[in-house]
């Protein structure tokens, strides 16, 4: 069976780079034929794809919230099905959200940006996918810290979110670490602030005793950017 990645649609190229000029020059400073141009199509062929640019920046918003919930669902129940405990289930959610927050940064620079331009209807069904998301991380993180309560974990989620959402502004790409390094640094950033919000130096440690998490270095993390959304 061949594991090779299927070739992207032309509609995905198109959502590609209409992301990455969006969040280069905003919405208002990207036209329809430039877009059309880095894909090698005329501005006019993109109609057949898309109605205009709101529509574009919608599936863009939208889409990247379906995707992220279904891929934290898929993630919590293989981990449930394989028997992971709650604590690897977390570091799954984890490892899924840094592939997010490293490979589509464009993204996360349109949500913040952009967000307030996308129709009502569309702007709500990205609040509700994004609320069901927090919720997912939220049950996980009340298994692997009981003595958590609901509000605090909640507050703990957006607050690494904020972290992790944080890579457009950690530098040009060629300044940051390799890939691996960068993905490495921010789990142990999101592991440490979930330790240090159990409210006890040692509770990481404990818990990777008890064979739930790895331990992290340091004592307990500096401050998060909290309230994001993604």
């Amino acid at each position: 069976m061949s594991t090779q990645a299927a070739a992207p649609t032309r509609r995905e190229q198109i959502l590609k780079e209409a992301a990455r000029l969006f969040a280069e020059r905003g919405f208002h400073g990207v036209g329809v034929d430039e877009i059309g141009a880095a894909v090698g199509i005329s501005g006019p062929g993109l109609y057949r794809h898309f109605p205009g640019k709101e529509a574009m920046l919608a599936e863009l918003l939208v889409g990247i919230s379906g995707r992220l919930l279904t891929g934290g669902k898929r993630r919590a129940a293989e981990g449930e099905g394989a028997g992971h405990t709650p604590a690897e289930v977390l570091d799954s959610l984890i490892e899924g959200h840094i592939d997010f927050a490293l490979d589509d940064r464009p993204l996360i620079i349109l949500h913040d940006r952009e967000l307030d331009r996308l129709r009502d209807t569309d702007r709500k069904l990205v609040r509700s996918l994004q609320r069901q998301y927090v919720e997912l991380w939220v049950e996980v993180v009340r298994e692997v810290y009981p003595r958590l309560a609901e509000a605090e974990a909640r507050a703990c989620v957006h607050a690494v979110f904020g972290l992790l959402n944080s890579t457009p502004h950690l530098g040009r790409p060629g300044a940051l670490p390799g890939r691996a390094a960068t993905a490495a640094l921010l789990r142990r950033l999101a592991l440490g602030a979930f330790g240090g919000a159990h409210g006890a130096d040692g509770a990481a440690s404990e818990a990777a005793r008890r064979g739930h998490l790895p331990a992290v270095a340091g004592g307990e993390p500096g401050p998060v950017e909290a309230g994001q959304d993604l």
